[in-house]
């Protein structure tokens, strides 16, 4: 049937196994207009003026704007994590008086033809007077704008008595650790065609994504407009990974510009631009301390870090230092805690979230402490982990803090059965002999491990609406979107189960503002726990009406009928059965309706805690300080798994990224704040060549206690520990003797170490 736990193969593909996908760059529509923007060229500076008039003068040149044809449009605000103080460092859709990043938008370009709006865009001349230029959020902070400085926000967790801890250790282990600037960089670049419906007046945003509801609200706002006004339409995406979908400064301006030029409006950004101006993440540097027992217990913890949140706090708020902050103890007990995350700004592209973020930065610290603590005691590295988890019957656990404003209660897990099963799967005794045996032959050659908690199924809502036609079909509207992550299938599969319907026979649909009055999106690893509850809760209201209509045809107690494969079914052996088409028309009898409709809503105050551990076999060449993986492993309970098959593939890619972060990924720049890492030549990135197979562990030891599925979400656990587990790979591979307290771990990084810790005489 293809119910949960099948193995079902995506039903959205087939379009695009055919070529049929249509995604921003492929909508167009007749007399449509062509948008470019001007970006700033220098990192910090006075906007002394914008000279568009050769750029007008351009035959096919419609129309060009600077931040002075925008009076009367805000700043772009926030989505989630909003704190007191933050409004002053939002983002202008068009710089006014001071540019902070290269590439902040300045001016847009709207003409006839994309290549004529280029050529316009480099006849713009911009007057910028230029200023001190900040790079590094752990420096002290400096100017905003005058009147605030360029820390944004200090956000604290904090529980248990630290000072107690510390006077009672054996041991105080310390670290200075830092994660460089990463991205998503999704195939699809950002884009979107804007256009005013013909009759109606609405406008309408195609090439939409990730949270349609919240983007289109913002956009009314911005441009006084009612939301029922303006929709926006989500089509075929190719990746988002956190950064994709968030509201950007040229979101506004194609909508502001099919308004008021009366033609539709299409942007499609190069990577060059999506490189210097789409949300960044990670770049984060912590100090921490832990106070240990003489048996390698930690008593306590107490971290301070400062996060590069670049020119200005877009959408996310404080959303990733705050994750940072509260799940940096992960699976571990840790009496006490305390966490500072300083939120800086500095002449950098804008941050925002990418897959698992605050919790990569966070699991690699957290990750190198303890292995740093079974170093400094003379102990396993796993006996030490052992020795610090929240054991299963502590579950659920109440931590005593928050985390993207819910209380951060586990609900459920047992993370010593895991790390039983992981090891027992890789063998792990001997595979440690033999990597023991190629070092003591001269290869430099270490495996790493590394335990991870996630966070899944963030509320407060989901709403879904079933409609079953007199064909016997089905068609779920639902408020989420779908990134590439498998939502049409895994949602079929679920009301499948529910209603014994052949998931062909189920069409999802999501991402439109027009079929749903509300909705959250995709983010959080949200969709299956939340919008799947949704889809139970409905489904089983239609289960119940359709089983009592079909007892009243059959003449049997609807305890005696099951719904299975598109039909209402006798399980007395009769063969007495109705098909869900004819049982809907019976449903319906004596009304207009065309189909039989339930509504659902699911809500929580609280998110799901799936969990896993990395584990990499990393190898070290001698001479160019290049490092090979080959081996990765992803351990991962999520509770149940509606599909395993896309768990296993959301691990996978995930795994992908955590190694490009791990090894490759890093948005450098220059003195003067010019980003060195604006195309693929230089912002590097795994390919098939760099990953070894992953082998993946799925279990579903801990059913979370929130909702009717017992889910939790697997899009961000691929990801999370897998800088920490190959940090600690490398650094096993090299004896120890190398401090890997940064990532990317680059060969002329890794060299330098090298080079610093065993000197040549």
């Amino acid at each position: 049937m293809g119910g949960i736990g099948a193995r079902l193969a995506r039903i959205e593909d087939p379009p695009l196994l055919r070529g049929e996908g249509r995604f921003a760059a492929d909508l167009n529509l007749p007399g449509q207009l062509h948008m470019r923007v001007v970006r700033a060229g220098i990192a910090h500076g006075v906007l002394r003026g914008v000279d568009l008039s050769a750029a007008l003068a351009l035959p096919g040149v419609v129309a060009a704007w600077t931040a002075a044809e925008l009076e009367g449009i805000p700043p772009i605000g926030f989505r989630q994590m909003v704190v007191g103080g933050l409004l002053a460092y939002r983002q202008p859709v068009l710089a006014r008086d001071r540019v902070r990043y290269v590439g902040e938008p300045v001016a847009v370009i709207f003409a006839d033809d994309p290549y004529v709006a280029e050529d316009a865009e480099e006849l713009v001349l911009a007057e910028i007077e230029p200023l001190p230029v900040l790079l590094s959020a752990a420096d002290p902070p400096g100017d905003f704008d005058g009147t605030h400085g360029t820390e944004s926000a200090v956000v604290v967790k904090a529980y248990g008595d630290l000072g107690a801890a510390f006077a009672a250790a054996a041991h105080v282990v310390e670290m200075d650790l830092s994660v460089g600037r990463h991205s998503g960089v999704p195939m699809e670049t950002r884009g979107g065609l804007a256009e005013i419906e013909p009759g109606s007046g609405i406008l309408r945003l195609h090439g939409a994504a990730k949270v349609p509801h919240a983007n289109r609200n913002a956009i009314a706002a911005m441009l006084g407009l009612d939301p029922a006004r303006i929709h926006l339409h989500e089509g075929h995406v190719g990746g988002g990974f956190g950064i994709r979908g968030e509201l950007y400064p040229e979101d506004v301006l194609l909508c502001l510009g099919a308004l008021r030029l009366g033609r539709p409006v299409k942007w499609i950004e190069d990577r060059r631009e999506h490189l210097m101006a789409a949300n960044h993440s990670r770049d984060q540097r912590h100090r921490i301390r832990a106070a240990v027992d003489a048996q390698g217990v930690v008593l306590g913890v107490e971290a301070e870090f400062w996060v590069d949140q670049g020119a200005y706090v877009r959408t996310h708020a404080v959303t990733v230092p705050d994750l940072a902050a509260a799940m940096l103890p992960g699976p571990y007990l840790f009496p006490a805690f305390r966490a500072t995350a300083h939120q800086r700004l500095t002449n950098k592209t804008p941050a925002g979230t990418y897959r698992a973020p605050g919790r990569y930065e966070s699991s690699f610290v957290r990750e190198r402490l303890m292995d740093a603590v079974a170093d400094r005691l003379g102990m396993d590295r796993v006996a030490v982990r052992r020795a610090n988890l929240i054991p299963a019957s502590a579950m659920p656990f109440d931590r005593g803090i928050d985390a993207l404003g819910t209380p951060l209660v586990y609900d459920s897990g047992d993370y010593a059965r895991l790390l039983d099963r992981l090891l027992a799967a890789v063998g792990y005794e001997a595979l440690q002999a033999g990597l023991a045996a190629r070092r003591q032959a001269g290869e430099m050659v270490g495996l790493g491990l590394a335990f991870f908690v996630e966070k899944s199924g963030l509320g407060p809502f989901d709403d879904v609406r079933i409609e079953l036609d007199r064909e016997g079909g089905a068609e779920v509207i639902t408020g989420v979107a779908s990134i590439g992550q498998g939502v049409e299938t895994a949602l079929a599969q679920i009301l499948s189960d529910v209603l014994g319907l052949p998931p062909a026979r189920i069409r999802v649909v999501h991402g439109q503002t027009d079929r749903i009055a509300r909705g959250m999106g995709a983010f959080a690893t949200r969709v299956t726990v939340m919008t799947g509850s949704a889809i139970a809760i409905a489904g089983a209201r239609l289960r119940a009406t359709l089983l009592a209509r079909a007892a009243a045809l059959l003449q049997r107690p609807a305890a005696a009928l099951r719904l299975r494969d598109g039909e209402a079914r006798a399980e007395d052996g009769s063969g007495a059965a109705i098909p869900l088409g004819a049982l809907v028309a019976a449903c319906l009898e004596g009304s207009d309706a065309a189909r039989l409709v339930e509504e659902g809503s699911f809500q929580s105050g609280h998110m799901t805690y799936p969990y896993g551990i990395h584990m990499a076999v990393a190898r070290v060449d001698a001479e160019t300080s290049g490092v090979t993986l080959e081996r990765i492993m992803v351990g991962y309970d999520i509770g149940r798994a509606v599909n395993p098959m896309l768990v296993e593939g959301q691990i996978v890619g995930g795994a992908a990224q955590g190694v490009g972060g791990a090894l490759l990924e890093e948005f450098r720049y220059a003195e003067d704040g010019q980003p060195l890492s604006v195309t693929l030549a230089d912002y590097l990135m795994p390919s098939c060549a760099e990953m070894p197979e992953v082998a993946v562990l799925i279990t579903e030891d801990a059913p979370s206690r929130i909702g009717p599925l017992g889910v939790k979400g697997a899009g961000e656990g691929g990801t999370t520990a897998m800088g920490a587990a190959i940090a600690a790979a490398v650094d096993a591979a090299l004896g120890g003797r190398v401090p890997i307290d940064a990532l990317p771990i680059t060969p002329a990084r890794l060299h330098a170490l090298r080079a610093a810790a065993c000197p040549v005489a």
